[in-house]
Protein backbone atom coordinates (compact mmCIF):
# COMPACT_ATOMS: atom_id res chain seq x y z
CA UNK A 1 0.00 0.00 0.00
CA UNK A 2 1.00 3.60 -0.41
CA UNK A 3 1.74 5.19 2.96
CA UNK A 4 1.27 8.64 4.50
CA UNK A 5 3.63 10.31 6.97
CA UNK A 6 2.73 13.64 8.59
CA UNK A 7 5.44 13.76 11.28
CA UNK A 8 7.42 16.47 9.46
CA UNK A 9 4.38 18.75 9.60
CA UNK A 10 4.64 18.86 13.38
CA UNK A 11 6.36 22.01 14.53
CA UNK A 12 4.03 24.26 12.58
CA UNK A 13 1.10 22.30 13.96
CA UNK A 14 0.80 19.71 16.72
CA UNK A 15 -0.15 16.05 16.59
CA UNK A 16 -2.86 16.78 19.16
CA UNK A 17 -4.37 19.45 16.90
CA UNK A 18 -4.55 16.99 13.99
CA UNK A 19 -6.09 14.29 16.19
CA UNK A 20 -8.68 16.83 17.35
CA UNK A 21 -10.19 16.62 13.85
CA UNK A 22 -11.26 13.01 14.43
CA UNK A 23 -14.93 13.85 15.00
CA UNK A 24 -15.07 16.25 12.04
CA UNK A 25 -13.36 13.77 9.74
CA UNK A 26 -15.71 10.99 10.90
CA UNK A 27 -18.74 13.21 10.28
CA UNK A 28 -17.42 14.17 6.83
CA UNK A 29 -16.76 10.54 5.89
CA UNK A 30 -20.23 9.52 7.09
CA UNK A 31 -21.80 12.38 5.12
CA UNK A 32 -20.10 11.04 2.00
CA UNK A 33 -21.24 7.49 2.76
CA UNK A 34 -24.82 8.42 3.57
CA UNK A 35 -25.19 11.13 0.92
CA UNK A 36 -26.23 13.75 3.47
CA UNK A 37 -23.69 16.46 2.60
CA UNK A 38 -23.57 19.20 -0.02
CA UNK A 39 -23.32 17.98 -3.60
CA UNK A 40 -24.65 14.53 -2.70
CA UNK A 41 -25.92 14.00 -6.24
CA UNK A 42 -22.28 13.73 -7.39
CA UNK A 43 -21.07 10.86 -5.22
CA UNK A 44 -20.97 8.18 -7.92
CA UNK A 45 -17.16 8.02 -7.64
CA UNK A 46 -17.24 7.00 -3.96
CA UNK A 47 -17.76 3.25 -4.49
CA UNK A 48 -16.97 3.25 -8.19
CA UNK A 49 -13.80 1.10 -7.98
CA UNK A 50 -15.48 -1.78 -6.14
CA UNK A 51 -18.56 -1.62 -8.38
CA UNK A 52 -16.69 -2.02 -11.69
CA UNK A 53 -17.41 -5.42 -13.23
CA UNK A 54 -15.18 -7.60 -15.40
CA UNK A 55 -17.70 -7.45 -18.26
CA UNK A 56 -17.51 -3.65 -18.27
CA UNK A 57 -13.70 -3.72 -18.41
CA UNK A 58 -13.88 -6.31 -21.19
CA UNK A 59 -16.07 -3.92 -23.20
CA UNK A 60 -13.57 -1.09 -22.68
CA UNK A 61 -10.70 -3.36 -23.73
CA UNK A 62 -12.55 -4.58 -26.83
CA UNK A 63 -13.01 -0.99 -28.04
CA UNK A 64 -9.41 -0.18 -27.13
CA UNK A 65 -8.32 -3.16 -29.23
CA UNK A 66 -10.14 -1.81 -32.30
CA UNK A 67 -8.39 1.55 -32.02
CA UNK A 68 -5.02 -0.08 -31.27
CA UNK A 69 -5.36 -2.22 -34.39
CA UNK A 70 -6.41 0.63 -36.67
CA UNK A 71 -4.55 3.70 -35.39
CA UNK A 72 -1.00 4.97 -35.15
CA UNK A 73 -2.22 7.97 -33.15
CA UNK A 74 -5.28 8.46 -30.94
CA UNK A 75 -6.36 11.98 -30.02
CA UNK A 76 -8.12 12.41 -26.68
CA UNK A 77 -10.37 15.46 -27.05
CA UNK A 78 -11.40 16.79 -23.67
CA UNK A 79 -10.71 19.47 -21.07
CA UNK A 80 -10.23 19.42 -17.30
CA UNK A 81 -11.24 16.10 -15.81
CA UNK A 82 -12.10 14.84 -19.28
CA UNK A 83 -8.42 14.42 -20.10
CA UNK A 84 -6.24 15.08 -17.04
CA UNK A 85 -6.89 11.74 -15.30
CA UNK A 86 -6.06 9.71 -18.39
CA UNK A 87 -2.99 11.81 -19.11
CA UNK A 88 -1.80 11.49 -15.50
CA UNK A 89 -1.91 7.68 -15.67
CA UNK A 90 -0.49 7.37 -19.19
CA UNK A 91 2.43 9.73 -18.61
CA UNK A 92 3.23 8.15 -15.23
CA UNK A 93 3.51 4.69 -16.78
CA UNK A 94 4.89 5.40 -20.26
CA UNK A 95 8.45 5.28 -21.47
CA UNK A 96 9.37 8.96 -21.75
CA UNK A 97 10.75 8.54 -25.28
CA UNK A 98 8.64 5.79 -26.85
CA UNK A 99 6.68 8.28 -28.95
CA UNK A 100 9.91 9.22 -30.76
CA UNK A 101 10.70 5.64 -31.76
CA UNK A 102 9.86 4.27 -35.19
CA UNK A 103 8.78 0.76 -34.13
CA UNK A 104 6.06 1.61 -31.63
CA UNK A 105 3.83 -1.27 -30.53
CA UNK A 106 1.22 1.02 -28.95
CA UNK A 107 -0.56 3.99 -30.54
CA UNK A 108 0.72 7.42 -29.56
CA UNK A 109 -1.89 9.19 -27.42
CA UNK A 110 -2.04 12.98 -27.89
CA UNK A 111 -4.45 15.58 -26.55
CA UNK A 112 -6.71 18.29 -27.93
CA UNK A 113 -9.73 20.26 -26.79
CA UNK A 114 -7.97 21.49 -23.65
CA UNK A 115 -7.03 24.89 -25.08
CA UNK A 116 -7.99 27.31 -27.85
CA UNK A 117 -4.48 27.72 -29.21
CA UNK A 118 -4.63 28.19 -32.97
CA UNK A 119 -0.96 27.33 -33.41
CA UNK A 120 -1.38 24.21 -31.27
CA UNK A 121 -4.34 22.99 -33.30
CA UNK A 122 -2.68 23.87 -36.60
CA UNK A 123 0.44 21.93 -35.59
CA UNK A 124 -1.67 19.00 -34.34
CA UNK A 125 -3.64 18.75 -37.59
CA UNK A 126 -0.35 18.98 -39.46
CA UNK A 127 1.13 16.17 -37.38
CA UNK A 128 -1.92 14.00 -38.12
CA UNK A 129 -1.66 14.41 -41.90
CA UNK A 130 -1.02 11.05 -43.59
CA UNK A 131 -1.35 9.26 -40.24
CA UNK A 132 -3.89 6.63 -39.33
CA UNK A 133 -5.53 8.37 -36.39
CA UNK A 134 -8.62 8.02 -34.27
CA UNK A 135 -10.42 10.31 -31.82
CA UNK A 136 -12.01 9.90 -28.40
CA UNK A 137 -14.45 12.78 -27.94
CA UNK A 138 -15.04 13.25 -24.20
CA UNK A 139 -17.77 15.70 -23.25
CA UNK A 140 -21.02 15.36 -21.32
CA UNK A 141 -22.71 18.14 -23.26
CA UNK A 142 -20.76 18.19 -26.50
CA UNK A 143 -20.87 22.00 -26.41
CA UNK A 144 -17.85 22.85 -24.23
CA UNK A 145 -16.17 25.37 -26.53
CA UNK A 146 -12.58 24.14 -26.38
CA UNK A 147 -13.46 20.47 -26.90
CA UNK A 148 -16.28 21.00 -29.42
CA UNK A 149 -14.06 23.23 -31.56
CA UNK A 150 -11.23 20.69 -31.58
CA UNK A 151 -13.58 17.79 -32.31
CA UNK A 152 -15.16 19.64 -35.23
CA UNK A 153 -11.68 19.98 -36.79
CA UNK A 154 -10.63 16.41 -35.99
CA UNK A 155 -13.87 14.80 -37.19
CA UNK A 156 -13.58 16.48 -40.59
CA UNK A 157 -9.89 15.60 -40.93
CA UNK A 158 -10.47 11.98 -39.93
CA UNK A 159 -13.32 11.59 -42.42
CA UNK A 160 -11.32 13.33 -45.18
CA UNK A 161 -8.21 11.22 -44.61
CA UNK A 162 -9.68 7.86 -43.68
CA UNK A 163 -13.13 7.88 -45.25
CA UNK A 164 -16.46 8.00 -43.44
CA UNK A 165 -16.68 4.27 -42.87
CA UNK A 166 -13.28 4.00 -41.19
CA UNK A 167 -13.88 7.26 -39.28
CA UNK A 168 -17.00 5.67 -37.76
CA UNK A 169 -14.80 2.81 -36.62
CA UNK A 170 -12.08 4.92 -34.99
CA UNK A 171 -14.09 7.79 -33.47
CA UNK A 172 -15.48 7.01 -30.02
CA UNK A 173 -17.79 9.22 -27.93
CA UNK A 174 -17.75 9.29 -24.14
CA UNK A 175 -20.73 11.40 -23.20
CA UNK A 176 -24.15 11.61 -21.58
CA UNK A 177 -26.41 8.56 -21.83
CA UNK A 178 -29.34 10.35 -23.48
CA UNK A 179 -28.86 14.05 -24.15
CA UNK A 180 -26.48 16.66 -25.53
CA UNK A 181 -24.77 17.42 -28.82
CA UNK A 182 -22.10 14.73 -28.41
CA UNK A 183 -24.75 12.05 -27.78
CA UNK A 184 -26.81 13.17 -30.78
CA UNK A 185 -23.72 13.14 -33.00
CA UNK A 186 -22.61 9.71 -31.76
CA UNK A 187 -26.04 8.19 -32.40
CA UNK A 188 -26.39 9.85 -35.80
CA UNK A 189 -22.92 8.83 -37.01
CA UNK A 190 -22.97 5.37 -35.43
CA UNK A 191 -19.91 5.86 -33.21
CA UNK A 192 -19.10 3.45 -30.42
CA UNK A 193 -19.94 5.23 -27.22
CA UNK A 194 -19.58 5.01 -23.47
CA UNK A 195 -21.52 6.85 -20.79
CA UNK A 196 -20.21 9.40 -18.31
CA UNK A 197 -22.35 8.66 -15.24
CA UNK A 198 -24.62 11.56 -14.24
CA UNK A 199 -23.45 11.31 -10.63
CA UNK A 200 -19.71 11.55 -11.36
CA UNK A 201 -18.19 14.98 -11.92
CA UNK A 202 -15.37 15.40 -14.43
CA UNK A 203 -12.54 15.73 -11.93
CA UNK A 204 -13.60 12.48 -10.25
CA UNK A 205 -14.08 10.58 -13.53
CA UNK A 206 -10.69 8.91 -14.08
CA UNK A 207 -12.07 5.44 -13.24
CA UNK A 208 -14.99 5.80 -15.65
CA UNK A 209 -14.54 5.27 -19.43
CA UNK A 210 -13.22 8.86 -19.49
CA UNK A 211 -9.93 7.59 -18.08
CA UNK A 212 -10.07 3.85 -18.60
CA UNK A 213 -10.44 3.83 -22.40
CA UNK A 214 -7.42 6.06 -23.17
CA UNK A 215 -5.33 4.16 -20.60
CA UNK A 216 -6.26 0.83 -22.22
CA UNK A 217 -5.48 2.20 -25.70
CA UNK A 218 -2.05 3.26 -24.45
CA UNK A 219 -1.40 -0.38 -23.51
CA UNK A 220 -1.79 -0.37 -19.74
CA UNK A 221 -3.60 -2.79 -17.44
CA UNK A 222 -6.90 -1.23 -16.39
CA UNK A 223 -7.77 -4.24 -14.19
CA UNK A 224 -4.74 -3.49 -12.01
CA UNK A 225 -5.56 0.23 -11.96
CA UNK A 226 -9.05 -0.54 -10.70
CA UNK A 227 -7.73 -3.14 -8.22
CA UNK A 228 -5.44 -0.55 -6.66
CA UNK A 229 -8.28 1.95 -6.33
CA UNK A 230 -10.54 -0.75 -4.86
CA UNK A 231 -8.01 -1.61 -2.17
CA UNK A 232 -7.63 2.07 -1.28
CA UNK A 233 -11.43 2.38 -1.16
CA UNK A 234 -11.41 -0.34 1.51
CA UNK A 235 -8.49 1.27 3.38
CA UNK A 236 -10.42 4.55 3.60
CA UNK A 237 -13.82 3.00 4.37
CA UNK A 238 -16.39 4.61 6.61
CA UNK A 239 -15.69 2.12 9.43
CA UNK A 240 -11.90 2.54 9.38
CA UNK A 241 -10.77 4.37 12.55
CA UNK A 242 -9.36 7.86 12.06
CA UNK A 243 -5.83 6.88 13.13
CA UNK A 244 -5.73 4.16 10.44
CA UNK A 245 -7.46 6.08 7.65
CA UNK A 246 -4.81 7.82 5.50
CA UNK A 247 -7.29 10.00 3.61
CA UNK A 248 -8.90 11.26 6.82
CA UNK A 249 -5.49 12.05 8.34
CA UNK A 250 -4.40 13.86 5.16
CA UNK A 251 -7.63 15.91 5.12
CA UNK A 252 -7.28 16.79 8.80
CA UNK A 253 -3.60 17.72 8.51
CA UNK A 254 -4.05 20.03 5.54
CA UNK A 255 -7.05 21.73 7.18
CA UNK A 256 -5.10 22.33 10.38
CA UNK A 257 -2.18 23.72 8.37
CA UNK A 258 -4.61 26.00 6.53
CA UNK A 259 -6.04 27.17 9.84
CA UNK A 260 -2.51 27.95 11.05
CA UNK A 261 -1.89 30.26 8.08
CA UNK A 262 -0.49 27.87 5.48
CA UNK A 263 -2.63 28.93 2.53
CA UNK A 264 -0.71 27.17 -0.27
CA UNK A 265 -0.12 23.43 -0.70
CA UNK A 266 2.70 22.53 -3.06
CA UNK A 267 2.56 18.98 -4.44
CA UNK A 268 6.14 17.82 -4.98
CA UNK A 269 7.52 14.89 -6.95
CA UNK A 270 11.06 13.71 -7.60
CA UNK A 271 10.07 11.67 -10.64
CA UNK A 272 9.25 13.62 -13.84
CA UNK A 273 6.73 10.96 -14.84
CA UNK A 274 4.42 12.30 -12.12
CA UNK A 275 4.08 15.78 -13.61
CA UNK A 276 0.55 15.17 -14.90
CA UNK A 277 -0.53 13.52 -11.65
CA UNK A 278 0.19 16.96 -10.18
CA UNK A 279 -1.84 18.65 -12.93
CA UNK A 280 -4.77 16.31 -12.24
CA UNK A 281 -4.43 16.91 -8.47
CA UNK A 282 -4.44 20.70 -8.95
CA UNK A 283 -7.80 20.57 -10.69
CA UNK A 284 -9.23 18.09 -8.18
CA UNK A 285 -8.43 20.22 -5.15
CA UNK A 286 -8.63 23.68 -6.73
CA UNK A 287 -12.05 23.17 -8.28
CA UNK A 288 -13.36 21.31 -5.23
CA UNK A 289 -12.25 23.63 -2.43
CA UNK A 290 -11.78 27.11 -3.93
CA UNK A 291 -15.15 28.57 -2.95
CA UNK A 292 -16.73 31.19 -0.70
CA UNK A 293 -13.44 33.12 -0.57
CA UNK A 294 -11.64 30.25 1.11
CA UNK A 295 -9.63 27.15 0.27
CA UNK A 296 -5.99 26.10 0.04
CA UNK A 297 -4.32 27.15 -3.23
CA UNK A 298 -2.95 24.00 -4.95
CA UNK A 299 0.42 24.43 -6.65
CA UNK A 300 2.95 21.88 -7.90
CA UNK A 301 6.66 21.55 -8.64
CA UNK A 302 8.89 18.91 -10.22
CA UNK A 303 12.06 18.39 -8.17
CA UNK A 304 14.96 18.53 -8.44
CA UNK A 305 14.27 20.55 -11.65
CA UNK A 306 12.31 23.31 -9.92
CA UNK A 307 14.75 23.56 -7.04
CA UNK A 308 16.73 25.62 -9.55
CA UNK A 309 13.79 27.96 -10.15
CA UNK A 310 11.19 27.86 -7.37
CA UNK A 311 13.55 26.50 -4.71
CA UNK A 312 14.64 29.95 -3.51
CA UNK A 313 11.06 31.10 -2.93
CA UNK A 314 10.11 27.87 -1.19
CA UNK A 315 13.18 28.09 1.08
CA UNK A 316 12.99 31.77 2.02
CA UNK A 317 9.77 33.33 0.67
CA UNK A 318 6.62 34.14 2.62
CA UNK A 319 5.89 31.33 5.09
CA UNK A 320 2.41 30.64 3.74
CA UNK A 321 3.17 27.21 2.25
CA UNK A 322 3.38 23.54 3.07
CA UNK A 323 4.56 20.67 0.89
CA UNK A 324 3.05 17.29 0.13
CA UNK A 325 5.81 15.13 -1.32
CA UNK A 326 5.11 12.06 -3.46
CA UNK A 327 8.11 9.77 -3.07
CA UNK A 328 8.56 6.71 -5.31
CA UNK A 329 10.36 4.05 -3.29
CA UNK A 330 11.62 1.80 -6.11
CA UNK A 331 12.47 2.68 -9.70
CA UNK A 332 11.61 0.41 -12.60
CA UNK A 333 15.13 0.50 -14.05
CA UNK A 334 18.72 0.51 -12.81
CA UNK A 335 21.42 2.97 -13.87
CA UNK A 336 24.74 3.58 -12.08
CA UNK A 337 27.09 6.55 -12.24
CA UNK A 338 30.28 5.68 -14.19
CA UNK A 339 33.81 6.60 -13.11
CA UNK A 340 35.73 9.14 -15.18
CA UNK A 341 39.53 9.28 -15.14
CA UNK A 342 39.78 13.06 -15.56
CA UNK A 343 37.01 13.73 -13.00
CA UNK A 344 36.69 17.31 -14.21
CA UNK A 345 33.11 17.48 -12.94
CA UNK A 346 34.20 16.20 -9.51
CA UNK A 347 31.60 13.46 -9.50
CA UNK A 348 33.84 10.44 -8.97
CA UNK A 349 32.66 10.35 -5.35
CA UNK A 350 29.35 9.12 -6.85
CA UNK A 351 30.92 6.47 -9.09
CA UNK A 352 29.17 3.13 -8.72
CA UNK A 353 26.14 4.62 -6.96
CA UNK A 354 22.64 4.25 -8.40
CA UNK A 355 21.24 7.44 -9.92
CA UNK A 356 18.19 6.87 -7.73
CA UNK A 357 20.37 6.98 -4.60
CA UNK A 358 21.55 10.44 -5.67
CA UNK A 359 17.92 11.44 -6.25
CA UNK A 360 16.83 10.11 -2.85
CA UNK A 361 19.56 12.09 -1.10
CA UNK A 362 18.43 15.20 -3.00
CA UNK A 363 14.93 14.47 -1.68
CA UNK A 364 16.07 13.97 1.90
CA UNK A 365 18.39 16.98 1.82
CA UNK A 366 15.60 19.17 0.47
CA UNK A 367 13.15 17.96 3.09
CA UNK A 368 15.58 18.83 5.89
CA UNK A 369 16.33 22.25 4.36
CA UNK A 370 12.67 23.11 3.86
CA UNK A 371 11.65 22.00 7.34
CA UNK A 372 14.51 24.10 8.75
CA UNK A 373 13.16 26.95 6.60
CA UNK A 374 9.70 26.69 8.13
CA UNK A 375 7.92 24.60 5.48
CA UNK A 376 5.87 21.72 6.96
CA UNK A 377 6.14 18.48 4.99
CA UNK A 378 3.62 15.70 4.36
CA UNK A 379 5.05 12.61 2.67
CA UNK A 380 3.25 10.05 0.52
CA UNK A 381 5.32 6.99 -0.37
CA UNK A 382 4.48 4.88 -3.44
CA UNK A 383 6.29 1.50 -3.53
CA UNK A 384 6.76 1.80 -7.33
CA UNK A 385 5.17 3.28 -10.42
CA UNK A 386 2.71 0.75 -11.80
CA UNK A 387 -1.02 0.58 -12.50
CA UNK A 388 -1.90 -0.83 -9.08
CA UNK A 389 -0.22 1.87 -7.02
CA UNK A 390 -1.31 4.70 -9.33
CA UNK A 391 -4.89 3.45 -8.85
CA UNK A 392 -4.37 3.64 -5.09
CA UNK A 393 -2.95 7.16 -5.30
CA UNK A 394 -5.80 8.50 -7.43
CA UNK A 395 -8.50 7.17 -5.12
CA UNK A 396 -6.59 8.34 -2.02
CA UNK A 397 -6.61 11.90 -3.35
CA UNK A 398 -10.28 11.69 -4.38
CA UNK A 399 -11.59 10.51 -1.02
CA UNK A 400 -9.20 12.85 0.78
CA UNK A 401 -10.64 15.72 -1.24
CA UNK A 402 -14.22 14.84 -0.33
CA UNK A 403 -13.42 14.65 3.38
CA UNK A 404 -11.29 17.79 3.29
CA UNK A 405 -13.94 19.83 1.48
CA UNK A 406 -16.61 18.91 4.00
CA UNK A 407 -14.28 19.77 6.90
CA UNK A 408 -13.67 23.14 5.22
CA UNK A 409 -17.44 23.64 4.96
CA UNK A 410 -17.80 23.90 1.18
CA UNK A 411 -19.50 21.80 -1.47
CA UNK A 412 -16.58 19.88 -2.99
CA UNK A 413 -18.63 18.71 -5.97
CA UNK A 414 -19.76 21.88 -7.73
CA UNK A 415 -17.84 24.56 -9.64
CA UNK A 416 -20.06 27.65 -10.02
CA UNK A 417 -17.10 29.97 -10.59
CA UNK A 418 -16.08 28.18 -13.79
CA UNK A 419 -19.08 29.62 -15.63
CA UNK A 420 -18.03 33.29 -15.25
CA UNK A 421 -15.40 33.29 -18.00
CA UNK A 422 -17.67 31.32 -20.34
CA UNK A 423 -20.49 33.88 -20.10
CA UNK A 424 -18.08 36.73 -20.85
CA UNK A 425 -16.47 34.84 -23.74
CA UNK A 426 -19.84 34.02 -25.32
CA UNK A 427 -20.94 37.65 -24.95
CA UNK A 428 -17.73 38.91 -26.58
CA UNK A 429 -18.15 36.41 -29.45
CA UNK A 430 -21.82 37.44 -29.94
CA UNK A 431 -23.12 33.91 -29.40
CA UNK A 432 -26.86 33.69 -30.17
CA UNK A 433 -28.86 34.08 -26.97
CA UNK A 434 -26.25 36.38 -25.37
CA UNK A 435 -27.40 39.65 -26.99
CA UNK A 436 -28.07 41.49 -23.71
CA UNK A 437 -24.84 40.26 -22.19
CA UNK A 438 -22.99 41.37 -25.35
CA UNK A 439 -24.37 44.91 -25.02
CA UNK A 440 -23.50 45.05 -21.33
CA UNK A 441 -19.93 43.81 -21.74
CA UNK A 442 -19.26 46.04 -24.79
CA UNK A 443 -20.24 49.07 -22.68
CA UNK A 444 -17.50 48.13 -20.22
CA UNK A 445 -14.72 47.92 -22.82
Amino acid sequence: MITLNIEKAFGSISEEAVNAYEAQAKAAREALENGTGKGNDFLGWLHLPSSIRATFLADIKATAHILRENCEVVVVAGIGGSYLGARAVIEALSNSFTWLQEDKKDPVVVYAGHNIGEDYLYELTGFLKNKKFGVINISKSGTTTETALAFRLLKKQCEDQRGKEMARKVIVAITDAKKGAARITADKEGYRSFVIPDNVGGRFSVLTPVGLLPVAIAGFDIEKLVAGATDMEKACGVNIPFAQNPAAIYAATRNELYKSGKKIEILVNYNPKLHYVSEWWKQLYGESEGKENKGIFPAAVDFSTDLHSMGQWIQEGERSIFETVISVEKTNHTLSVPSDEANLDGLNFLAGKRVDEVNKMAELGTQIAHIDGGVPNIRIVIPELNEYYIGQLLYFFEIGCGISGYILGVNPFDQPGVEAYKKNMFALLNKPGYEEESKAIQSRL
